[in-house]
């Protein structure tokens, strides 16, 4: 059964992009049936649109988080979504949308999760002096980038790097972790147990399914 993803977005969608390439090249059992923004100019919507996407503004202007989080929902369900990835979403989950979606919605942060959550990770990890930062895919929770890892990419911080080219070397290494989470998910193989993300290995997927 191919997964039906919803893509929240607010900017450039490259991540979108990505994950349209990865499902159009057969590198992931899924498929993106929408894409939703809270910003009418996100690129993200375009990338949608050229790619025959149903695209959708929702305004937050003058709506409280519950009821923006109400029509989020009830457009992802009307599209029969299996599956939410925040990419570039600019807004904190609530608990509309957890509970509606509950372990069912993915983000993917540029930096090792638990170091330098929240906005402007790169530059975050580039001040502090680290000397390896990277991107993290988890699960969304009622935290700041605090929900159950379910992978990680390392990137190397180079002695001449600025932020720009840090951030542009983590987002090299974000369109290759995305789709593979998403390809975990859709192949049942990964196990929450509390905080930890157990990754099953594919002969016990096959054998859960006998």
């Amino acid at each position: 059964m191919t997964l039906r993803i919803g893509v929240l977005a607010s900017g450039r969608g490259t991540n979108l992009q990505a994950i349209l390439d990865a499902a159009a090249g057969g590198l992931l059992p899924a498929q993106v049936v929408v894409v939703i923004s809270d910003r009418a100019e996100a690129p993200a919507l375009g990338i949608a649109k050229a790619r025959n996407v149903p695209a959708f503004f929702i305004d937050p202007r003058g709506l409280d988080r519950a009821t923006f989080e109400l029509q989020l929902a009830d457009c992802l369900d009307r599209h029969r979504v299996d599956l939410v990835c925040l990419a570039g979403f600019m807004r904190v989950v609530g608990k509309v949308m957890l509970e509606r979606f509950e372990s069912r919605i993915l983000n993917i942060h540029p930096s090792l999760l638990p170091a330098f959550p929240g906005l402007d990770a790169q530059r975050q990890a580039w001040e502090h002096g680290v000397k390896i930062t990277g991107c993290t895919v988890h699960f969304v929770d009622r935290g700041v980038d605090t929900g159950p890892i379910i992978l990680q990419r390392a990137v190397p911080v180079l002695d001449e790097d600025t932020p720009d080219t840090l951030a542009a070397r983590i987002l090299k290494a974000e369109h290759l972790a995305y789709p593979e989470a998403i390809r975990l998910f859709a192949e049942g193989r990964l196990v929450r147990e509390g905080r930890r993300v157990r990754v099953l290995p594919p002969e016990a997927c096959r054998e859960r399914n006998l």
